[in-house]
């Protein structure tokens, strides 16, 4: 489920997954990813948990989305708002059906899959809750956070 991959955001930084589990944005560490689904914030403190069901859950219980193999939902949503296609291209859908690129996984294939697709929900889920909430505590890149990284 853990492996190396790369996904190239176009104009964005990149971001790194490490076959440890750690994801990386321009070389800051975001979050860790360990093999049954928990992740951990920069400092290593518990953040949130995938469980079986495919459900992203958050400390206190907040949603953070569901995940797929290769789709997300956002928080309180049913339908996907971006996929990892399996050629690592990220696509993300607005509320009327519109596409957009996010760029490109290289290095995504079999079970990473999987994990390339949380790691896209979490900064996704990130931006989303920075957006939202006019909070910009951050990474020091500008990926806003309500809570967590």
């Amino acid at each position: 489920m853990l492996g190396s991959a790369r996904w190239e955001r176009g104009g964005a930084d990149p971001v790194e997954l490490r076959p440890d589990g750690r994801v990386l944005l321009d070389g800051d560490l975001l979050f860790v990813i360990d093999r049954v689904g928990r992740v951990a914030n920069d400092d290593y403190d518990p953040y949130a948990v995938l469980l079986p069901d495919g459900q992203l859950v958050g400390n206190g219980d907040v949603s953070l989305g569901r995940i797929g193999v290769t789709n997300a939902s956002p928080p309180g949503g049913v339908e996907a708002w971006l996929a990892v296609l399996p050629d690592g291209k990220v696509v993300y859908f607005d509320t009327d059906g519109e596409r957009s690129a996010g760029g490109q996984w290289q290095g995504c294939n079999g079970p990473v899959l999987r994990t390339c697709t949380l790691a896209t929900q979490l900064l996704a889920v990130s931006s989303y809750r920075g957006t939202r909430s006019g909070v910009g505590i951050g990474v020091g890149v500008g990926v806003g956070v309500g809570v967590g990284f």
